[in-house]
């Protein structure tokens, strides 16, 4: 396994709760009544920042203020990165299905590993570039459905969240010695100062305050920071595999919940950005161990 198996298993369980924690997403805005999106944003980004906030106030102690400033200008790049992302993540949750949203972001490893091969010259292979040309062609599917649906402006968000997030995953590569869960704070309030300049009013019912304040101190605080834990206990590659429980659970909730059917492009492009992720995932964790396993040897 590479990891100890004391160690294994609470790190799959910690990135299937993170996963699960995040699915929430979808049937959770579908229950708010009035709010919009400007205000759930400022709400939940502030909660999300407070909730990590605290959490890393908790853990770190008198360590704290110090892990801030450790992240240096890349953290502070990828918490501007992921805070924006997060503004494209609402924005796309109400204006197209959540199926469309989830599996666009969860093709984000494949992406990542593209703009790795064009900006970083990392290797790819001959797997990688057909599971890469799938996911592409899926997410096309996606956006057949949006044209047919109405949902192509929700599809360009969610596009946009997932490359923001590919952004965020080529600065944790770089940087992998730092730790970044007090970027992921730190992005909170980015996108809720973002929202700030957005946002009509901020007067909004008790019922949809609840919701909200579920949504970031719950579902994207208690969510990241369960991945982020895991990857102490499984390498990256595993984390993302096990992590796309978000991505099945999440349209399964609303479709139990509130009825939203994807359409069929919708479900045959989530089937083969599926395929592909956990095809390309298990990929790179069998070369990760590999090469634990056996030393590397000099090309000739």
């Amino acid at each position: 396994m590479g990891v100890a198996g004391g160690r294994y298993f609470p790190g799959v369980l910690l990135a299937l709760l993170g996963g699960g924690f995040l699915s929430l997403s979808g049937i959770l805005l579908r229950h708010i009544e009035q709010a919009d999106a400007w205000q759930i944003l400022v709400y939940r980004s502030f909660t999300c920042a407070l909730t990590i906030g605290a959490f890393l106030a908790l853990h770190y102690r008198g360590d704290t203020v110090r892990r801030f400033r450790e992240i240096g200008h890349a953290g502070l790049l990828a918490a501007l990165v992921l805070g924006v992302g997060s503004v494209f993540y609402i924005l796309a949750m109400l204006n197209t299905t959540v199926a469309n949203v989830v599996f666009i972001i969860g093709a984000s490893p494949l992406l990542a590993a593209l703009a790795g091969w064009l900006f970083l010259g990392e290797r790819v292979s001959r797997g990688g570039f057909v599971a890469m040309i799938a996911t592409v062609l899926g997410i096309g599917l996606m956006f057949i459905d949006g044209l047919t649906s109405g949902g192509m402006l929700g599809n360009v968000y969610a596009l946009g969240l997932a490359l923001m997030y590919v952004g965020y995953l080529l600065i944790l590569r770089r940087h992998r010695d730092v730790d970044m869960l007090p970027a992921t704070c730190l992005s909170g309030l980015i996108s809720g100062c973002i929202a700030l300049a957005f946002v009509g009013g901020l007067g909004v019912s008790r019922h949809d305050l609840l919701i909200i304040l579920v949504l970031g101190g719950v579902q994207f605080g208690f969510g990241f920071m369960c991945l982020t834990w895991a990857t102490r206990f499984i390498p990256a590659a595993e984390v993302a595999l096990f992590s796309l429980s978000e991505a099945i659970l999440n349209p399964l909730w609303v479709w139990i919940g509130v009825g939203e059917k994807p359409g069929p492009f919708t479900l045959a492009g989530s089937a083969v950005v599926l395929v592909s992720v956990v095809a390309y995932s298990i990929m790179v964790i069998r070369r990760e161990r590999l090469s634990r396993i056996v030393p590397a040897h000099p090309q000739p």
